[in-house]
């Protein structure tokens, strides 16, 4: 106890002050993208910019794609210019556009501010990480690494917390307030607190030093063996990331989570009421949000239980238990097995998420780990460029209440206001239960058993079953012919 005592009091306040901006941020990253396809897509009439499916594939997914391939300039930048300044303009671009974002209304604004908070946190991004990378060493770089992934975890499971009770009392504006808040206090801290640890001062100029980094990227993707598996791994970010984009909007247009409700009432009515919402159901972020718990709760087991397995065997197993776990959360309308399928989710997740990494340290040329790290960047942000089209306009197709229940509608030739200005979701619901003759609730069950949504499970799963099967004969046939 003495000796982990010891090593905690080795680590310098930098250290300290970095992980607590990585809580902030992921505090107020999470809080916003925990909702944000409900934001995109609810009823105007509920504060909500009521875009279509695809309008929200073609927001979340371009622009989170971009904000995993910009680091590859940021962090030039932030070495060039120096991390403490580039953390003030990073927080200023943050705060400015979490506040932008909950006040804007059309299409082309909203995109822009989800654009500029992108900036943001690909500028804050590479900096966080030198700082822990620079302020551990070899004796406490295990240690601090790993608090630094509990941090992660505890900002993103915090922040949806946060935005679910708050817009459920105050509206959706509230979550992008407290996103702002956050970055306040993000902002505070590294003017008053942050002390830059030492880095290589450079001469070369901002262009020499971004055309570096990619030579760098080329060099390591020269290397076959990687360039298959990081294809290959597209897969699992693409079905990984439909947690995010696609299951809050699959909970709140199709499960019941009522019977989720009375279920912790009959336990607990004090415990109902703070997961719950006021009008006595389970917001579908509160249930998402299971993932980021169950790693808080779980990950040393399961890194434990994983630790002797090879790195491509863990990921692969991690991957299969994706697959079920995302299966069974799409696969049903019953709130319970949605809760089952995240958890069985999370379980994948913390097996195969932390291997990604570890491989591909693993495959990389002695003293070209660092190069070969640089590229992991690539296929999540290829992963939410699909994830964003099948959320949208896949999604939209198969799967959105509103567009099966307009497919009906013009099936039986009744004639209803498009939903537009003045004309909400909400109000087109209303409609169509009415000149149909059913309560709201009978709708939903129609539509559930005309169309069947739910088989959207198929597609999702089996992108998991193929990068595993990929991954497999990856490592059969080119792995081990290199090795013979």
């Amino acid at each position: 106890m003495t000796e982990k005592k010891n090593i905690f009091t080795k680590f310098p306040k930098a250290f300290w002050v970095a992980n607590t901006m990585e809580l902030f941020e992921r505090w107020a990253w999470y809080g916003m993208f925990a909702v944000l396809a409900l934001y995109i897509t609810g009823s105007t009439d509920e504060g909500a910019l009521g875009f279509s499916q695809s309008q929200k594939g073609n927001i979340m997914g371009p622009v989170t794609a971009i904000l995993y391939l910009l680091p590859l300039i940021t962090g030039a930048l932030a070495d060039r210019l120096g991390y403490k300044k580039v953390l003030i303009f990073a927080y200023l671009v943050l705060s400015s556009g979490y506040y932008l974002m909950g006040s804007v209304h059309s299409y082309g604004l909203f995109y822009f501010a989800f654009l500029w908070v992108a900036l943001g946190a690909a500028l804050f991004k590479p900096i966080i990480s030198a700082t822990v990378a620079k302020t551990t060493n070899e004796e406490t770089s295990s240690i601090g690494f790993g608090i630094f992934y509990m941090i992660v975890n505890i900002g993103g499971f915090v922040g949806p917390l946060f935005s679910s009770k708050l817009r459920d009392a105050y509206g959706w504006k509230i979550v992008f307030i407290m996103a702002a808040s956050a970055i306040i206090v993000n902002l505070f801290l590294v003017l008053f607190f942050y002390k830059e640890p030492d880095r290589e001062k450079t001469s070369d100029t901002l262009g020499q030093a971004i055309g570096k980094s990619l030579r760098n990227i080329g060099e390591a993707l020269m290397d076959i063996r990687l360039v298959l598996f990081l294809i290959i791994m597209v897969g699992f970010w693409t079905m990984f990331n439909q947690l995010f984009y696609t299951l809050p909007n699959f909970i709140d247009q199709w499960v019941d989570t009522t019977i989720i409700y009375k279920w912790l009432e009959g336990i607990s009515p004090s415990l109902a009421a703070a997961i719950g919402t006021s009008k006595g159901t389970i917001a579908p972020e509160m249930m998402v949000n299971l993932d980021a718990g169950a790693i808080i709760l779980f990950q040393v087991l399961i890194s434990t239980l994983v630790m002797k397995f090879k790195p491509l065997n863990a990921i692969m197993s991690g991957i299969i238990v994706n697959a079920i776990g995302i299966g069974i959360a799409f696969g049903t309308g019953n709130g319970f097995y949605v809760i089952v399928g995240i958890f069985i989710f999370a379980i994948g997740e913390m097996s195969s998420s932390p291997k990604f990494t570890e491989y591909i340290g693993r495959i990389a040329p002695k003293n070209k780990e660092a190069l070969y790290m640089g590229t992991s960047f690539l296929p999540v942000a290829a992963g939410n460029l699909i994830a964003g089209y099948l959320s949208g306009e896949f999604y939209e197709k198969w799967s959105d209440k509103i567009s099966l229940l307009q497919k009906e509608v013009a099936k039986r030739g009744l004639e209803i206001q498009n939903i537009g200005e003045g004309f909400t979701q909400n109000d087109y619901v209303k409609k169509a239960c009415e000149l149909m003759g059913m309560n709201e609730h009978d709708l939903t069950q129609y539509l559930w058993n005309t169309y069947h949504p739910s088989k959207i499970w198929m597609v999702f799963s089996a992108i998991g079953v193929v990068t595993v099967i990929a991954l497999f004969l990856y490592d059969k046939f080119l792995l081990k012919t290199n090795k013979k």
